[in-house]
């Protein structure tokens, strides 16, 4: 933790949307960002729990892109968390930040942006810029730390990962301890939450993990077991005692689409997490008679990170994301087992509620 950070970490005053928050509360603020059409008032629920033991300030964000659901539900798990009762400093938890899009069950915003490419925002721009100001000035800007929930595209899933820049010590340590056998080291993007942070000196996670517009159980329980594991990494959480620490996550060397060679009908043949060696068939496309198919390969051997699950291909869609590795083989069987960790049993008792319980 750098000495701004320490700072940062003592109990001083946390004021929200004009709202102080004292240490030893747990309140709810509805920030207010642009109205409806109608004149009706529309806000940005955050969460804020402030422990009355020093510590530093963790954001959690979910749903920048209005269609990205499973951020949502990490969340309302994370704030079901027994182990809460015993934190240290402050949590403040975003579920929906691009709630124009999550209304429109869209990615956008209503002028089009995207909210991930207009930070820092202007509070005289459009609806994305203004969006974009309020959260980091009321959030980003209060915090030490940072986790920022995302999944595919509409169609497209990802395998868990946490994309970061790994050079800096203090994110591949919060990306260690997140848990995903696989990172990304990726680049900052100008106008993203991570680009703007990381200029502020904010450590920043971002969990990639599923599909748009569904819940998927193992991204889910992923996730709040990864935030568990950062929480506990900074303090925020009592430490587990453990028998034996898991393996290091390996470090994607690069990553490339298998894009579709012709327009048609899509038959896929290679999982999520799979290895696959190079020039192996991952699928076919077929115009509909079955007359003419033709294969998409690998380019590379490595692990499927991601992929198309429409059964339908334009000549050049992206169809399958493959990340390179050193030791593939062994990487691959070790996202098998996390997999596994992450489902529930088919026996699983879900209680009276019909929810999962606690992971």
């Amino acid at each position: 933790m750098t000495d701004n950070h320490k700072r940062k970490s003592r109990a001083a005053p946390l004021e929200i949307a004009g709202r102080t928050v004292p240490p030893g509360e747990n309140v709810t603020i509805d920030i207010p960002v642009a109205d409806l059409y109608t004149h009706a008032k529309l806000t940005m629920p955050v969460n804020v729990i402030r422990s009355r033991k020093p510590g530093p300030t963790l954001f959690i964000s979910a749903a920048v892109h209005g269609d990205e659901l499973n951020g949502v539900e990490i969340i309302r798990r994370v704030l079901r968390l027994r182990e809460l009762k015993q934190l240290r400093g402050t949590l403040i938890v975003v579920p929906i930040v691009n709630v124009h899009g999550f209304l429109r069950n869209s990615r956008y915003l209503p002028d089009r942006r995207d909210l991930n490419r207009s930070f820092p925002g202007s509070e005289h721009g459009s609806v994305a810029g203004r969006l974009a100001k309020v959260f980091i000035e009321e959030i980003v800007l209060h915090s030490d730390y940072g986790i920022d929930l995302h999944t595919g595209a509409i169609h497209r899933a990802n395998l868990p990962q946490i994309r970061a820049d790994l050079s800096q010590p203090t994110v591949r340590a919060m990306a260690d301890a997140f848990g995903c056998p696989l990172l990304i080291d990726a680049s900052l993007r100008e106008g993203s939450l991570r680009e703007y942070a990381d200029r502020k000196g904010v450590p920043l996670l971002l969990y990639e993990a599923g599909e748009a517009l569904r819940f998927d159980e193992f991204s889910i329980r992923a996730g709040v077991r990864g935030i568990r594991g950062v929480m506990r990494h900074l303090g925020m959480l009592p430490r587990r005692k453990v028998s034996r620490r898991p393996p290091k996550p390996v470090v994607a060397e690069d990553s490339s689409w298998q894009r579709a060679p012709e327009s048609g009908i899509l038959r896929s043949l290679v999982e999520l997490g799979e290895y696959v060696e190079t020039e192996q068939v991952l699928a076919y496309v077929a115009d509909p008679f079955g007359a003419d198919e033709v294969a998409v390969t690998a380019e590379h051997a490595g692990i499927v990170i991601g992929r198309s699950y429409l059964p339908l291909a334009h000549a050049g869609d992206a169809i399958y994301h493959v990340a390179r590795v050193k030791r593939a083989q062994e990487v691959a069987n070790r996202v098998e087992a996390y997999q596994e960790a992450h489902e529930p049993d088919d026996h699983e008792d879900y209680g009276s509620s019909g929810e999962p319980p606690l992971v």
